[in-house]
């Protein structure tokens, strides 16, 4: 990459979004496009629509936040819909602030970062373009250069809806500088920039004695009052508080109530009618997003003060609580390990996904299911199919408790610990059982566990090393079974025959003599028991399998190895389970002869070339899993 090109590129490409023009030109392209017209919500809302929306079994996945945001997609849908969406059609959820409430490290902070890039990046489009009253300390919307007693006309005509005053500064601008010809006034396009504070503010709470309002609305400069000799007038004031620069966009407060009341008291009128009061002038107008994020604590702390019943009213809480999924927690892992300059350690397969494990089951409640346990929960959370569970039990599951995932030990605390697994010196390589170790001692120095968490957690690691031991195992297993998709389908072809004879009463024939048998119940048994098809069941199952088998042959697909899970987890254990001893004996022999050593090295390359170990790391799984296999 030609990284001065590309400098090159991105300066000319700002030039050419560069536009300045007269109010009468930007009516122009307002009346050839409404859509530049939108509020700061909906816009919002395009740019969120903009990068595209999926329909998964009936629920609605952004793309916007796929990168960043992993197994939230219900609380996702929920704000997007819930707020975004209604906020941007005018309803009266966009005159609500928007509070995001949720454990520590849960994303809360990522979704409003995400948010204030993705305006940063919308307003360089076409779609995302804002125009704004070139010099106007609040970039204002130009129509509102319209006076009050045209605008109906201008809305009817022009298809759009015009809300706010103008600033002070403009109104001073227009009288001074124009002499009141709106149709002179300049007008520039504008590019949302957090660093230029342009479109976005930000407000953290400090000390509130130190802390002034001005930090929010503004304040005189008292350096101009002799100058202009009123502080009334808008010469002599600085418009750029965080509520000034983040009109037409985006205002985030930060631990909003850690706040101090009285920065919370202009929030009231801004959210309802659209304005702040500000020094000696009139309500001043301003069109922006309040986001707000906050954990659970301070929130039952905020809601049980009567004090605060005005402002929760105009609040619209959305609960952000932690993924729940194992699979998308490895990603959560992955992406803050992406970021580090650790490269170098190779973490072995499955490492990630134990430590997923761990935290997902402290995060999970006990069902009041009949025979479903943390671990079973765990995987139908995650997509997998449970014997003797379906759908309706999932969702049902789901409904139980309403504060699930709001609770449970936090990616940061995980991140953390593998942290310190990773930074040990001259290390190639970290598994899953340095992480498990990793975690299980941080536990002593966690600051907000109870003993009785730290027993709870303690047990759940030694679930998650089970897990793992089951993976470990099956990986090896895997990997010692020669050309094991030809085997696996040899044996997964052998069982349709038979259970076809079993299931239409008729005989089999024999490929080599042609005699005609009677289906081997045996064989069909040995794969069925692998996933716990009871002697009742077999039956249902094998039914169900031909049923599956007629519906791909009438849709016109073929029914192979893959089609089925469960079978295909029969077949695979069945497989395992013939291979045991050859495993078993190969993987814990001390001094291997020349046949097992190269039984190893195929192995070792294989767990290299198909499953993402190093030689290291596979050597050290076969290790571990030839301990496991003489227990």
């Amino acid at each position: 990459m030609d990284i001065f090109k590309r400098i090159t590129d991105y300066r000319a490409e700002t030039d050419r979004l560069a536009w300045t023009g007269t109010f009468a030109d930007y009516i122009a392209l307002v009346r050839k496009n409404p859509h530049l017209a939108m509020t700061a919500h909906a816009r919002v809302y395009e740019m969120i629509a903009a990068q595209g929306i999926a329909n998964d079994n009936g629920k609605r996945k952004y793309h916007f936040f796929e990168q960043e945001i992993f197994g939230l997609d219900t609380a996702i849908e929920k704000l997007v819909e819930e707020y975004f969406h209604s906020a941007a059609r005018r309803l009266d959820v966009r005159k609500r602030i928007l509070l995001l409430m949720g454990p520590v490290s849960g994303g809360k902070s990522t979704i409003v970062t995400l948010l204030k890039k993705g305006l940063e990046q919308f307003s360089r489009t076409d779609q995302g373009a804002v125009y704004a009253i070139k010099g106007c300390p609040m970039h204002e919307e130009p129509l509102h250069l319209i006076p009050h007693e045209l605008r109906a006309e201008v809305e009817e005509e022009f298809g759009i809806k015009i809300e706010g005053n103008l600033c002070p500064s403009c109104q001073m601008r227009l009288k001074t500088e124009y002499n009141g010809r709106i149709e002179d006034v300049l007008v520039e396009r504008v590019l949302i920039s957090e660093d230029n504070r342009t479109g976005i503010g930000t407000f953290s709470p400090s000390d509130p004695k130190s802390q002034d309002i001005a930090d929010l609305t503004g304040s005189i400069d008292f350096s101009t009052i002799t100058e202009y000799g009123s502080e009334s007038d808008p010469r002599a004031y600085r418009f750029d508080g965080e509520l000034n620069k983040a009109n037409r966009g985006l205002m985030e407060f930060q631990e909003m109530l850690k706040c101090d009341e009285k920065f919370l008291w202009n929030l009231l009128s801004l959210t309802q009618e659209g304005n702040f009061k500000a020094g000696r002038f009139a309500l001043i107008s301003a069109d922006e997003l309040i986001i707000a994020h906050t954990n659970e604590s301070e929130y039952k702390s905020f809601i049980s003060n009567k004090k605060n019943e005005a402002l929760q009213s105009r609040m619209i809480v959305m609960p952000i609580p932690y993924n729940l999924k194992v699979s998308e927690e490895e990603k959560i892992y992955s992406k803050l390990i992406k970021q580090s300059d650790m490269s170098h350690v190779h973490i072995a397969p499955h490492s990630l996904r134990a430590a997923a494990i761990f935290s997902i089951l402290t995060r999970l409640k006990e069902s009041k299911k009949q025979g479903m346990d943390l671990v079973k929960k765990m995987r139908m959370y995650d997509g997998e199919e449970v014997e003797g569970f379906k759908e309706a039990d999932l969702k049902e599951m789901q409904s139980e408790y309403l504060d699930e995932g709001m609770s449970g030990i936090d990616p940061r605390y995980v991140i953390n610990r593998i942290s310190s697994a990773l930074i040990r010196q001259g290390l190639e390589f970290i598994n899953a059982l340095d992480v498990l170790r990793a975690l299980k001692d941080g536990l002593d120095q966690h600051p907000s566990i109870t003993k009785e968490e730290r027993e709870r957690y303690l047990n759940f690691i030694s679930v998650a090393r089970k897990e793992y031991d089951e993976l470990a195992k099956k990986e090896v297993q895997k990997a010692f079974v020669y050309s094991f998709e030809e085997s696996a389908k040899t044996l997964f072809n052998n069982y349709l025959d038979n259970i076809e004879a079993y299931c239409n009463w008729t005989k089999i024939k024999d490929p080599l003599t042609g005699e005609e048998m009677d289906p081997d119940e045996r064989l069909m048994r040995s794969i069925e028991e692998q996933i716990g098809i009871s002697e009742n069941a077999k039956k249902a199952f094998r039914e169900e399998i031909l049923i599956r088998m007629s519906s791909y042959s009438r849709k016109g697909h073929r029914f192979n190895y893959s089609s089925h899970e469960r079978l295909r987890e029969a077949i695979e254990k069945k497989l395992f389970a013939d291979l045991k001893d050859i495993v078993k004996i190969t993987t814990s022999t001390k001094t291997p002869d020349e046949t097992q050593l190269k039984r190893i090295n195929e192995v070792i390359k294989r767990l290299v070339d198909e499953h993402g170990y190093t030689t290291a790391s596979a050597n050290e799984l076969l290790r571990y899993v030839g301990s496991l296999l003489n227990r």
